[in-house]
């Protein structure tokens, strides 16, 4: 009776135990969810700071990216453009060398008469004829080139080069013509009437300065020749008979440098201008209402290679074709106020009388 007593007792105290452990088993659940619940909200809390960040951080790491790509070129276009300074050099290298094939080349040509000229005729046109003859070697041998020079090479040059040419070889020919018969001699009639130093004593004696034969690209040619096959029919340029020399003191001072193509319209002017004014070749008395023109121009030497270019103009229409083409040339080289007088005025046009004395500086 006694043992069922106690095991009685001691299963009540076990349920009664029993049953305390499980209300503390149960509310620790309800607790464990509330934690899970709570991590489980935290986390969206957290995940949209993180989604939001993650957007600003693309975009703040583009920009950089972008900078970065920026400053690569930046980086790099120094680089870049050191080359491009150093290819320009190549490629002014690489022009200049067809330059020197032919541009170059006929410039080199024309340098061959500028030893000569810068060395024995002065800036007004004056030459040291004295010098000049203890040279003749070297005037001889300048020659030589314009006979040896290729035609094919001559017809590859521009028309520019070309014109200059020929103005060269007619300078330096004219040169050799005076220095082969330099000093003058003369008769004494002839000195009374033409004065000791007249060119035209070398003209008689050798029947003609311009007849004078020479050899140019393999083929002869006399002065009057160029004149009238190359100056007037080829090129029809009327300003070349103001840079060719006639040796004496009416004509057109003898230029101290060679005529070039890259440069002969800007000499051209020069020469003009010089030439014109000279009292020899242009001047007005406006007290008597005379133009006084150089003897060169005058239709029956080279006033008629003018009017081509310069007679079409509607100006000084009561004039001669070859008066009203000077005229109009002229404007072009002369002070306002002389043009002013020659559009606006009653004047009587006259040549100059011709000084063929020589221009010698010796």
């Amino acid at each position: 009776m006694v043992k069922h007593i106690v095991i009685l007792v001691t299963s009540s105290v076990m349920l009664v135990l029993f049953a305390g452990c499980k209300p503390e088993s149960a509310k620790q659940p309800q607790v464990q969810p509330q934690k899970t619940e709570i991590l489980k909200s935290e986390p969206p809390k957290v995940e949209m700071p993180k989604i939001a960040l993650p957007e600003p951080e693309p975009n703040q790491a583009e920009p950089n990216e972008a900078e970065s790509a920026k400053v690569e070129p930046d980086d790099v276009e120094p680089t870049k453009t050191e080359p491009p300074k150093v290819e320009p050099q190549k490629e002014k290298s690489t022009k200049v060398e067809p330059i020197e094939v032919k541009p170059l080349g006929k410039v080199v040509f024309h340098e061959k008469c500028a030893a000569i000229l810068n060395e024995f005729v002065n800036d007004k046109g004056m030459v040291n004829y004295n010098m000049l003859r203890r040279n003749k070697p070297e005037l001889n041998k300048l020659l030589d080139e314009f006979a040896r020079l290729d035609s094919k090479e001559y017809k590859s040059w521009p028309k520019e080069d070309r014109i200059a040419f020929w103005i060269n070889a007619y300078n330096i020919k004219m040169l050799k013509v005076i220095v082969d018969n330099y000093p003058i001699e003369s008769s004494r009639m002839l000195r009374i009437l033409w004065g000791p130093d007249s060119i035209r004593h070398i003209d008689r004696s050798i029947g003609g300065i311009w007849k004078s034969k020479f050899i140019v690209m393999d083929e002869e040619f006399t002065l009057s020749e160029i004149e009238r096959r190359i100056f007037q029919k080829e090129f029809n340029e009327p300003r070349v008979f103001l840079a060719i020399s006639l040796a004496s003191l009416s004509g057109p001072p003898l230029h101290n440098e060679p005529y070039s193509g890259r440069k002969l319209n800007k000499q051209f002017d020069k020469q003009v201008r010089k030439f014109l004014s000279s009292p020899r070749a242009f001047r007005i008395d406006r007290e008597n209402n005379i133009v006084y023109l150089s003897s060169l121009l005058k239709s029956t030497w080279h006033g008629n290679a003018f009017i081509d270019k310069y007679g079409k103009d509607k100006k000084f229409k009561d004039q001669q074709p070859a008066v009203r083409a000077v005229l109009n040339f002229i404007s072009n080289y002369i002070s306002k106020k002389d043009v002013s007088y020659l559009e606006l005025e009653n004047y009587t046009v006259k040549y100059l009388g011709y000084d063929w004395t020589i221009s010698d500086s010796s």
